[in-house]
């Protein structure tokens, strides 16, 4: 998302400073949000074995608290406009603390469903969002550097908590791993603390008398809660062509795009990989994501790719998509599976780290500054359910043909239809907007070019014809 002016924003953000200590705070939130979803895979096995579990039931975890995780985040982004980023951050990190010490006591799935997948997931939509929204109050010119440094907190988190989890998992077992993880969680407090809230600097003429402040600050917090439930519930996005395409798209992927990550270490193990190699590959694919995602965004803001990123986007899920079409043949080659099994972790990893340096972005290119926030709240609500059901479904496959080879079938079909629609969609969508732009007054392509950083195509385009000189 693109900063917003310091008039609209009422201060002028630092771009340095204290902001610094606000992107390593950023950082750790955020790598535990992204992060925790996937090296809980590794404690799958185990608790599997101990509970009597299918893989469908195991794969729940991580569903539900994805699936929290994206549901809450209009209601996150509510509650940081109320009470700010700091208390919020640190809420969500006794949540997540707090969800994981419980659930080492859980004798059955709906238990750990609660405590990991509705109390963790909520506890981690508030470390999200809030650490997203801080980013923006502290930097505005240096602010694609500020996110790219808090968005590879991800992959970094990946990195080095799926070895560590493999060494708690064998020296303490899943419970006891679960009591010392919920209390690295905790940490998330820590950063929240660290997310020190900006001052706003009004001018004297602007500034309201000390009697009339409190009013005034009252009037203004019901206006702004009141315009944000209203943007987070606006339909009016569905009349957007672009829109409903990338939506549709970015669903395929959801779906199809976490159930491989959640199911690596597990299919490893079953084609006779020890523990720790199966928890190497969660490794080498944080450490390939953590070069891959700032290099796609380099290559996503040249001259030549940036006016048609869409089509970079479904090249992406392309990729994505064909790399775990091709995962299943790795088992012919039982002398180097292995090997075969950790290139296709490194080539997963790249497809992934390419669509996530993407999937906001592309949002971005279409909805525009000002509409971005509010088009972000709607996709990742309705994103919760294809969230919740992928990972299951994925599972069900295995349970019923005892195979892990149709779950990757069945992902990479997914992402890869989803890849194909998004090109054929998009192409047929700048068409239109070639044949509709003469026709138009200006008011609709208007908004589509406020975006006071990000050249679109749109942009490029109407400053050749008459009514865009006008």
């Amino acid at each position: 998302m693109s900063p917003a002016p310091a008039d609209e924003l009422g201060h002028k953000p630092l771009d340095g400073g204290w902001g610094w200590m606000v992107v390593v705070a950023a950082h750790i939130s955020i790598g535990f949000a992204y992060s925790t979803p996937k090296v809980l895979s590794i404690f799958y096995k185990e608790i599997q074995q101990n509970l009597g579990a299918s893989s469908s039931e195991i794969a729940w975890i991580s569903s539900i608290m994805l699936a929290a995780m994206y549901a809450g985040g209009p209601v996150s982004s509510m509650l940081v406009t109320r009470f700010g980023s700091r208390p919020i951050v640190m809420a969500g990190g006794l949540m997540c603390g707090v969800s994981m010490v419980t659930a080492s006591f859980g004798n059955s799935m709906v238990y750990l469903y609660l405590c990991i997948g509705i109390i963790g997931g909520c506890g981690l939509s508030l470390n999200l969002n809030a650490s997203l929204t801080i980013i923006s109050q502290y930097f505005l010119v240096k602010r694609p550097l500020a996110n790219g440094l808090v968005m590879a907190g991800s992959p970094m988190f990946t990195f080095l908590l799926a070895p560590l989890n493999q060494y708690l998992l064998y020296t303490y077992g899943w419970r006891g791993s679960f009591l010392i993880f919920g209390g690295l969680m905790l940490n998330c407090c820590v950063a929240g603390a660290l997310m020190r809230p900006v001052i706003a600097r009004c001018k004297t003429s602007n500034c309201a008398p000390q009697k009339n402040e409190p009013n005034e600050s009252n009037t203004k917090l019901k206006e702004s809660c009141m315009k944000g439930a209203k943007s987070f519930l606006d339909l009016t996005f569905f009349n957007d062509r672009g829109f409903v395409i990338y939506l549709i798209g970015s669903i395929m992927f959801v779906f199809g795009g976490y159930a491989p990550i959640i199911f690596l270490s597990a299919y490893a193990i079953d084609q006779g990989v020890d523990e720790f190699s199966a928890a190497l590959l969660l490794t080498i694919m944080g450490l390939v994501e953590m070069f891959v995602r700032p290099a796609t965004g380099l290559i996503a803001s040249s001259k030549r790719v940036r006016p048609r990123i869409q089509y970079f986007f479904s090249f992406a899920m392309v990729f994505t998509g064909t790399v775990n079409l091709l995962c299943p043949i790795i088992t012919v080659f039982k002398s180097y599976f292995y090997t075969f099994l950790m290139t296709y972790t490194v080539f997963f990893g790249v497809g992934f780290g390419m669509v996530f340096a993407l999937i906001f972005e592309c949002l971005m290119d279409l909805m525009g500054n000002e509409r971005f926030p509010s088009a972000f709240g709607l996709v990742t609500f309705i994103e919760f359910l294809p969230m919740l059901l992928g990972p299951p479904a994925a599972g069900l496959l295995v349970d019923i043909f005892g195979d892990y080879k149709y779950l990757f079938f069945m992902c990479g079909t997914v992402i890869l239809t989803g890849g194909i629609f998004l090109f054929v969609m998009n192409s047929y969508n700048y068409h239109m907007l070639e044949k509709e732009k003469p026709g138009k007054d200006g008011g609709q392509n208007q908004i589509n070019v406020e975006s006071q950083e990000h050249v679109s195509a749109l942009e490029v385009e109407m400053k050749h014809t008459p009514k865009a000189e006008m």
